[in-house]
């Protein structure tokens, strides 16, 4: 009987070491994935910045080829206005370009799946549409500490 549980004491030593050792190793890779998630949410957060610059300068754009037809002058040529407005919007346009040149890069060089990329964030924009779409009264609250009692 003693040897049984010898061998089994052995046994459980082992396997809980190489758990132990198993663990360690996930928790490595989810936190290099994690990292590698976090860089691309960065660009694609700059990426998105960048887009309402483009959208801004395009609307300026805009404006000024609305006011320049009221006053019946179309003719853009060596127009130094519409040149730095076109200017500013191709120079945007090549940093959004090298950005998801930039994800693309980090995508290639860690393995990573767009699939894996778009779930994290797709998580994140469902609990904030259920937060926005919900009345003040429904929105969805933190749910309370429970207080643990202690039998005496």
């Amino acid at each position: 009987m003693t040897k049984l549980w010898d061998d089994l004491k052995k046994n459980l030593t082992q396997w809980s070491s190489v758990a132990v050792e198993k663990a360690e190793e996930m928790s490595k890779i989810a936190v290099a994935k994690t990292e590698e998630l976090t860089r691309i949410s960065k660009i694609k957060i700059e990426i998105r910045q960048l887009q309402r610059d483009l959208d801004k300068n395009f609307e300026e754009l805009g404006r000024y080829v609305r006011k320049s037809a009221d006053e019946k002058n179309l003719n853009f040529t060596g127009d130094d206005e519409v040149l730095v407005l076109l200017g500013k919007l191709s120079e945007t346009e090549n940093v959004i370009a090298e950005k998801n040149k930039q994800i693309q890069n980090i995508k290639e060089e860690y393995h990573l799946k767009e699939s894996e990329i778009n779930a994290d964030t797709s998580a994140a924009k469902e609990d904030k549409a259920a937060t926005e779409e919900a009345p003040p009264d429904e929105k969805p609250k933190s749910k309370p500490k429970s207080k643990k009692t202690v039998k005496k």
